[in-house]
């Protein structure tokens, strides 16, 4: 991904569509600190949040986590460890966990250190996720500086006009 890319937002209910998660959890990891947005933040009634291509990523792994069954204190612990890293960093990662610890491998001896010793049930590798989030966006619309960009008319107003002819 180039840097442009990088910045481009995306509005809360692409975010939930790339993320595969609904707006509720969205809007309430948002208001609790688990994962804002970085590109604008919710200013009031009417505003829109957008989030970035790593917000989104973090968002699909929270998703993940959960439904490993991690409790949400120790997903918050690892999404501030994830928040420290270096983007590029982050595509060599994978997350195990043995369903109440998290753990950080960063190559594949330190995953099988972790299994031989007992400790790691199943791993999210965040590099397969990147890939998962960059093909999502591709096909949905973002903004930089106010200006849409991407997603070939594929919201869905413009779909239903589609549909009917318009």
């Amino acid at each position: 991904m180039t840097d442009q890319e990088f910045e481009i937002g995306y509005r809360g209910a692409t975010a939930c569509s790339a993320a595969g998660i609904s707006y509720r959890q969205l809007d309430y990891w948002a208001r609790t600190g688990l994962v804002e947005p970085s590109i604008r933040t919710a200013t009031g009634s009417g505003s829109a949040r957008l989030y970035g291509f790593r917000d989104i990523l973090v968002l699909k792994i929270v998703k993940r986590l959960l439904d490993a069954g991690v409790s949400l204190q120790n997903i918050r612990t690892a999404v501030d460890h994830l928040r420290s890293r270096g983007v590029t960093e982050l595509e060599r990662i994978t997350l195990m966990s043995d369903g109440a610890s998290i753990y950080e491998c960063a190559s594949p001896d330190e995953i099988i250190d972790l299994l031989a010793g007992g400790q790691g049930v199943f791993g999210i590798a965040v590099g397969k996720v990147w890939n998962e989030v960059e093909g999502s966006l591709a096909t949905l619309q973002g903004e930089v500086n106010g200006e849409v960009v991407g997603g070939e008319n594929n919201d869905e107003l413009s779909l239903r006009r589609k549909a009917k002819g318009a």
